[in-house]
């Protein structure tokens, strides 16, 4: 069941923690839905808070929450008219969640599962009612699956949760079952709109968790064969030729950017749940698996022939509203965030801790407004998009000289907050470096749009040379 607002599909990435260069553990996802549905940021504090309630203003779900609500940071809506889709964030146990719609059960097992999409549970309320609530990303999964199992599900989810030592990945296969996989600290997972997890060891308790009834379900309704391994994905997903261009592609070029040495092809439904990289993943890597639109594939949008007909949807599209990578290391947490369109954005490493969020990144409504970060860079996207190939040369030297300014600003205050021992000066000083990122991006980006727009005056259709001989 997709949203008032017509939601789109996105794509995930989890990193375990051996497998990432720093020793990391990462999830991260674009959230798309249209091409112009601002997103802010948002820090919320922690806070008791008496007969603490939460109704959807999507659908009919409601339930009582714990009165105490531990601070969090998140990624809220321009309106929450449609529901608040906080859709992300660490708290300040050190997890992370990141909420997504995964992919449309399958008919058969809907027929054999019906569910009320009126009360059940949406992705626009799981952030908001799981992750100010929990200690572990563990922790998360049993919460979150405690409320699909009381209260339905009404669509097909796919959720991220991670922690200093884990990355778990869930999945809801229909209105009442779930199953949840530890990512291996060696490996990672990218997902797209499709259900994932494969195998499932029932006796593993360590790297799987598991709707109560489960496997009684899937026998009784005859969804599976008895005698053959338990395969969530074969089960509750889809098959269907549209996942062939729509789904795989990006699975698969995740995984041709990580691992290189394994060959395999787009239009797969073989593609492994769990890959094993060639090398560390670095942030970097990871930003470049959420930015990627088939460069240097013949399938890139941005290649003039491909225009109007593309062969396969892309990981990275113009209905990013944004891109996140949410990374826990030890006592380091950060919040990576790229507004707009990710490949014609820039991830600012924010402070999840912080208490105030940086002016522009509060602003912005569904019109255009200079006030807003995701409005300005919404604004380079669709000047850089008139003419990719004339002017993408300029928004790559403004992307790496933003990447680079805000990682000098973030490594300079994680040497400050390294010698502070007051909390309330911490404090300070993740808000004035959060200010200061999110300020020096944004400068430079509008540079970037002040020279486009400029440039761009020589190209209107109403030039007129006048000949030299006349």
């Amino acid at each position: 069941m997709n949203t008032t607002i017509g939601r789109s599909s996105c794509t995930s990435i989890l990193i375990g923690k051996k497998a990432s260069l720093t020793g990391s553990v990462v999830i991260g996802r674009n959230e798309d839905a249209k091409t112009a549905w601002p997103k802010h940021l948002a820090f919320n504090a922690h806070k008791a808070i008496p007969n603490n309630h939460f109704k959807s203003k999507d659908n009919k779900f409601e339930m009582d929450l714990p009165e105490e609500r531990f601070s969090y940071s998140s990624t809220p809506e321009w309106t929450d008219k449609y529901g608040v889709f906080e859709e992300d964030g660490i708290n300040e146990y050190h997890v992370a969640m990141s909420a997504t719609e995964s992919a449309y059960a399958n008919e058969r097992v809907l027929a054999a599962d019906p569910f009320d999409t009126e009360k059940g549970i949406l992705e626009e309320a799981m952030v908001t009612v799981v992750l100010p609530y929990v200690k572990t990303a563990r922790e998360g999964v049993k919460y979150l699956g405690d409320i699909v199992e009381k209260h339905g599900a009404a669509e097909a989810d796919g959720i991220l949760f991670g922690d200093r030592d884990e990355a778990w990945y869930m999945e809801i296969g229909s209105g009442h079952h779930w199953v949840a996989m530890r990512i291996p600290d060696d490996s990672y997972a990218v997902i797209a709109n499709q259900l994932a997890i494969q195998e499932i060891d029932f006796n593993d308790s360590k790297n799987f968790l598991f709707s109560k009834g489960i496997q009684e379900f899937v026998k009784e309704n005859k969804l599976w064969p008895a005698d053959r391994p338990f395969n969530f994905r074969e089960i509750f997903g889809t098959h269907d030729d549209s996942d062939l261009h729509y789904n795989t592609p990006r699975v698969w070029i995740g995984q041709k950017l990580l691992t290189p040495s394994v060959a395999q092809e787009p239009e797969s439904f073989d593609l492994p749940f769990v890959q094993k990289a060639d090398k560390p993943i670095s942030i970097r890597d990871a930003q470049d698996v959420l930015c990627n639109h088939y460069q240097n594939t013949p399938y890139d949008l941005t290649n003039p022939k491909n225009k109007d007909n593309a062969t396969y949807r892309p990981i990275s599209v113009a209905t990013t509203q944004e891109s996140h990578l949410l990374e826990l290391n030890g006592e380091k947490m950060v919040h990576w965030l790229a507004m707009g369109v990710g490949a014609q954005s820039v991830y600012v490493p924010f402070y999840p801790q912080g208490t105030k969020v940086p002016t522009m990144y509060k602003y912005g409504k569904e019109t255009y407004s200079s006030n807003s970060a995701y409005w300005v860079f919404k604004l380079a996207s669709v000047l850089v998009d008139r003419n990719w190939g004339k002017y993408g040369s300029e928004l790559s030297s403004t992307q790496t000289e933003a990447r680079e300014k805000t990682m000098r600003l973030r490594h300079e205050y994680d040497e400050k907050l390294a010698s502070e021992t007051d909390p309330a000066k911490q404090t300070d000083l993740v808000n004035e470096a959060n200010d200061k990122m999110a300020m020096a991006a944004l400068d430079i980006y509008k540079k970037l749009i002040a020279k486009l727009i400029t440039q761009q005056t020589g190209d209107s259709p109403l030039r007129f040379k006048m000949d030299p001989n006349l």
